[in-house]
């Protein structure tokens, strides 16, 4: 996997052979005077794959899952700790749902305009009549960043949590529910 050992600041210089959606991130960070850094790779598109990139980043890149419940009328986008292992039960509990599952891709691309691997907090920005739900796990909540797709699974950027509390939710008109899953690894 290739990995542009660079850390950059701000959006690329060049925006050539990059996606709509991906300048869009950029384009609403920059407008909200948010800081971060990028790298660019090969698509990064499950955990495993993003730990190589978290060396560059120097921070661990969370799990972004999108969820929905068995009649698919309800929506939720989790970040999660990536290391922690993901049990529905868990979480259906503490937010009074049951039957989650993953989101199938056509309903992630309609509501967030992302596809699996690509799921992300910047993605919230594409769902205008808040169809999905912020959920975040308190170990993601209580870091000082947050490290995420801008859309793409080909970069990532570190975010200031500071920042995406006070900027980007309240621009987003997001409220997280706030959750805490257990963290049941063997050590």
């Amino acid at each position: 996997m290739y990995i542009d050992p660079t850390l950059y600041t701000g959006r690329p210089e060049r925006e050539e052979g990059r996606l709509p959606k991906e300048v869009a991130c950029y384009d609403l960070l920059d407008q909200l005077g948010m800081t971060y850094q990028r790298v660019d790779h090969d698509p990064a598109d499950h955990i495993t794959a993003c730990e190589e990139v978290e060396k560059v980043l120097g921070k661990k890149i969370c799990k972004n899952l999108v969820l929905c419940n068995r009649q698919k009328t309800d929506f939720y986008l989790l970040l999660m700790d990536g290391e922690k292992p993901f049990h529905t039960k868990d979480l259906s509990k503490q937010i009074g749902t049951s039957r989650l599952s993953f989101a199938p891709p056509e309903l992630m691309e309609e509501l967030l305009n992302v596809t699996p691997g690509s799921a992300t907090i910047l993605a919230l920005m594409n769902d205008k009549d808040h169809r999905v739900k912020l959920v975040l796990d308190q170990s993601v909540a209580g870091d000082d960043t947050l490290s995420c797709h801008p859309c793409i699974s080909t970069s990532s950027i570190i975010l200031s949590m500071e920042e995406v509390r006070t900027r980007l939710l309240p621009h987003l008109g997001v409220e997280p529910i706030l959750v805490d899953l257990p963290d049941d690894r063997t050590e």
